[in-house]
């Protein structure tokens, strides 16, 4: 090689190393792409929504802890943080590939693990989002569904027994549900629309919870010997408020990132029912309490808001705002109904989850069917309704379609629950004993207490010389309202 040009070699390299970084600074200088700038802004909102629903598992710990005795605190407690930590592992081993991977009308069968391509999530393609921040996105549902079932069961249950069915319920159930309506199986071939998961979150915990109930029984001391009902009060109603709106504020999550997209329009929309419904649900709630009883009942209008939030959750993207009131009156209504109906079919749920998730879940899936706008689902959802509501004119299409919605998930989740329940209770057992029972699960089953006071219940002071020992400290058993 000259010479000459030897050196130039080294010197055309630097220049090139120098100058690339100025071609691609100015090409970036140009700005992002509208593509690129919008799957950035879809991506921040998505992720935004996921911790605030994330945040509603705080909500549920201080709902679900408040409404039971102080005795069983620790318990629910814990459950509520292994839920989180179990299903977040389960539904990124098998329940995501189930619940959305390309499969057949019935369940996903590819997927799992998560792999980082999206060509096998084809349900999922609509959305430009990274599938990571889908997966994060769904996993916080998944959990959702399974800590519906902790506050049912609260108070009597095997604290391995209720980790095993969480699993199962994250890992299994829950997913191949989801799957029949949000991953393409038959339901959405069938026009079957849940927006953001009445059905799919909140009933498919219901019935598992429902299930749960009846296979354990009421809690001892619960029902008289004449049938009538004791009450058994929570032991912290400041801790069931605040869980209430913790859980009030996790639904501006909840529903309007089920867009998994910035749609402004769509999101403004979406809040603005969702806040509507339970509001309405909560004043209802409390005024037909206080009309029945005679006085209100906080307990009732903390779960009025719920049953609002519920019954709102499929159809918010579907309805207009006076419709999410008068969903909202309906279900203040039902929930109240719910809960006196249980206790008298002796169904012991201490926090109310399967009034406020079942029974207004299977009405917020119908209300599509009665309340559907077709112009607000074309706008806010981009989704086609078989017909109008039936109450706009529409007739009867679209809520046959939910109706069969509601009957596929609600005899699939039980037969499915009703398998695990029952084949934990042959083998490991579900129920704790009477003396465990009467003692509490927090010292029973996880030895601490929420509330210790200076000696553990139960232990005795130290013998001194100038006085004879006292006698054993212990807590009376209390009472408690459900």
């Amino acid at each position: 090689m000259h010479p000459i040009r030897a050196r130039l070699v080294p010197i055309s390299t630097l220049l090139a190393c120098c100058l690339l970084p100025a071609v691609a600074t100015a090409e970036e200088a140009a700005g992002p792409t509208p593509e690129k700038l919008q799957m950035t802004l879809d991506t921040v909102w998505v992720l935004l929504c996921a911790f605030l629903v994330f945040f509603m598992h705080a909500g549920f710990a201080l709902l679900e802890s408040g409404l039971v005795r102080k005795k069983n605190v620790v318990n629910v407690l814990s459950k509520n943080v292994m839920i989180v930590a179990s299903t977040s592992i389960v539904f990124w081993l098998v329940g995501f590939g189930l619940m959305f991977g390309n499969g057949n009308a019935i369940v996903g069968t590819a997927g799992f693990f998560v792999p980082a391509d999206p060509s096998l999530f084809e349900s999922l393609s609509w959305s430009q989002i990274p599938l990571s921040v889908k997966f994060f996105f769904q996993m916080v549902f998944a959990a959702t569904a399974a800590t519906i079932v902790s506050g049912a069961v609260a108070e009597r249950i095997h604290f391995k027994a209720f980790l095993i069915f969480g699993v199962v319920l994250g890992a299994v159930i829950y997913p191949i549900a989801g799957h029949w309506v949000w991953g393409g199986g038959f339901l959405a071939g069938l026009g079957f629309l849940d927006f953001a998961g009445s059905t799919v979150v909140h009933s498919v915990g219901g019935w598992a919870a429902l299930v749960g109930v009846w296979m354990l029984g009421p809690r001892r001391g619960k029902y008289r010997k004449d049938g009538t009902m004791k009450p058994i009060p929570g032991h912290n109603m400041t801790s069931a408020a605040l869980g209430t709106f913790v859980l009030w504020l996790g639904w501006f999550g909840f529903n309007p990132g089920s867009t998994l997209s910035a749609n402004p329009d769509a999101i403004g929309h979406i809040v603005l029912v969702t806040n509507l419904a339970a509001a309405s649900s909560a004043l209802v709630a409390t005024a037909y309490t206080w009309w029945r009883a005679g006085k209100p009942d906080l307990g009732l209008t903390l779960n009025g808001a719920l049953a609002g939030l519920v019954a709102i959750t499929a159809p918010c993207a579907f309805v207009s705002a006076p419709f999410a009131i008068v969903i909202g009156v309906i279900a203040g209504v039902l929930v109240v109904e719910g809960v006196l109906l249980f206790d008298r079919v002796r169904a012991d749920d201490p926090v109310g989850a399967t009034s406020v998730h079942l029974v207004c879940g299977v009405f917020g899936t119908l209300a599509v069917g009665l309340f559907a706008d077709p112009a607000i689902a074309k706008s806010v959802a981009g989704a086609e309704v078989a017909s109008a509501g039936l109450f706009l004119g529409g007739g009867a299409a679209q809520l046959l379609a939910q109706l069969w919605g509601v009957l596929a998930v609600g005899a699939f989740v039980v037969a499915t629950s009703s398998a695990v329940w029952f084949t934990l209770q042959r083998t490991i057992s579900l129920r704790v004993d009477e003396e465990d029972e009467q003692l509490g699960l927090d010292l029973a089953e996880m030895g601490m207490e929420a509330y210790p006071d200076e000696l553990p219940r139960g232990m005795t002071l130290p013998e001194q010389d100038s006085a004879p020992a006292p006698a054993p400290l212990t807590e009376p058993e209390t009472s408690q309202a459900s």
